[in-house]
């Protein structure tokens, strides 16, 4: 059954049964003992809410449980409850549960089976994705690029493959890569936590993953569309992963809590389904050649291999874009066969003189910063050509701040002089001289 609630996304169906869940019943009826032992739950729709299954298939949960002399009645109906029986675990039940807890401290939501997390990343493929020119210009919200770059950017970012930025510090390959973030806009579904081999990997991440506002139904409506879903998965903005001179390689594996015995997803399967931005590639302590080789086999066959602490490898699905941004030649940090595997090279240059006064004025007025015309006149023609003319997007920000800086710490309103600019110049670089030691 194919339950449509976002749009052009096909979200995965709530499971009727145990049976429908693809999970083992010894797995699930574990994680419900844990639950109720370290949440203290006892009433059916509490638990239901909490493990992430339908009613029925928890109450089918707990009356396996209680066949089983692991959960009883408690014989009293709660005046809060709706008129709910409720459960505790019994002797047997709190043997057991620490038992499990022994094994994996995991509780709480199901987990979602590998292979059907599989199926679920290519319904919602981030290579599935129809990307406009209207929608990208949109994503780059004030930016001001040079007219050839967004033709160039939107094929790259809709083909769903990687993307290598490059070019001179300081203009907007980090606001550009954000930028193609803002423009993905639609919803995907994130599971909480994976399931492969009896092992549980979580994969939600609050701190990645944006869950969407849900849905609520209209009480007077014959027709209720919340939760139709797999509560067992969270409703999220397609993710992004942004990383910097942190990355290392062991970021890219799977990360085991010893104490808790469970695993959390790598960054990259966070990412499944949205994007992964590698910024200032080259400032890494792994070298970058040794970061791409990393992706070679993700990048070119849309699947990664991860590997257990026993040593079993097994394969998850690699569905991200990833987008390399770096101040280096591409030729300095990469061979020929690591540049064939990116599929994308843009370079990202300054503006020219026009478009570097447009970012000028521009965050001058956001700034509340008077345009001066004498100022500007001292800052092109006298300035400038110190450094050949290379603007930067960087720039007008910093001039700009340098001066309200200065006024504000002398007193005097907002202005722009050739003075001012000569000051705000000064710290912009340094100069090349010898340190006396």
């Amino acid at each position: 059954m194919n339950v449509q609630v976002a749009p052009n996304v096909i979200a995965p169906p709530a499971p009727r049964t145990l049976a429908e869940t693809g999970l083992s019943v010894v797995m699930m009826r574990d994680i419900l003992l844990k639950t109720m032992f370290r949440m203290n739950a006892n009433l059916v729709s509490e638990l239901a809410r909490i493990v992430c299954l339908p009613i029925p298939a928890t109450q089918e949960l707990i009356d396996l449980a209680r066949s089983q002399r692991l959960l009883e009645a408690t014989g009293t109906l709660h005046a809060t409850s709706g008129n709910e029986m409720g459960y505790q675990l019994t002797d047997g039940g709190k043997a057991r549960a620490l038992d499990a807890l022994a094994q994996s401290e995991y509780y709480g939501a199901m987990p979602v089976p590998l292979e059907n997390y599989s199926q679920q990343v290519k319904r919602q493929s981030v290579r599935n994705m129809k990307l406009t020119r209207d929608q990208l210009m949109s994503g780059m919200g004030h930016l001001i690029l040079p007219e050839n770059l967004i033709g160039n950017l939107g094929p790259a970012v809709g083909s769903g493959r990687s993307i290598l930025m490059y070019g001179p510090p300081g203009n907007g390959k980090s606001s550009i890569s954000n930028g193609i973030r803002d423009a993905l806009g639609d919803k995907i579904y994130i599971p909480r936590a994976v399931e492969y081999s009896g092992q549980v990997i979580t994969v939600y991440d609050p701190i990645v993953h944006s869950a969407a506002e849900e849905a609520v139904d209209d009480p007077n409506s014959l027709r209720r569309t919340s939760n139709r879903f797999d509560q067992r998965y969270v409703y999220c903005q397609r993710p992004s992963v942004i990383t910097g001179g942190e990355l290392t390689l062991d970021m890219l594996d799977l990360t085991y809590n010893p104490v808790a015995r469970t695993y959390q997803a790598p960054l990259q399967m966070k990412s499944n389904g949205g994007i992964f931005i590698v910024d200032d590639l080259g400032r890494q302590s792994e070298p970058p050649q040794k970061l791409v080789n990393r992706w070679i086999v993700p990048l070119e066959e849309s699947r990664d291999i991860l590997q257990l602490q026993s040593g079993e490898k097994f394969t998850v699905p690699f569905d991200t874009l990833v987008i390399f941004s770096t101040n280096f030649h591409p030729n300095e940090i990469f061979d020929g066969a690591a540049l064939r595997r990116i599929f994308f090279k843009i370079k990202i240059d300054g503006p020219n003189q026009e478009n570097f006064l447009k970012i000028f004025a521009m965050v001058a007025r956001k700034k509340k910063m008077p345009l001066d015309e004498k100022a500007l006149i001292h800052l092109l023609k006298v300035k400038y050509p110190t450094i050949e003319m290379n603007f930067a997007n960087y720039q007008p920000v910093f001039l700009i701040d340098q001066m309200i800086a200065i006024c504000e710490f002398e007193g005097i309103p907002y202005q722009m002089t050739p003075d001012l600019i000569d000051r705000a110049w000064a710290n912009m670089f340094v100069r090349d001289e010898k340190i006396a030691k």
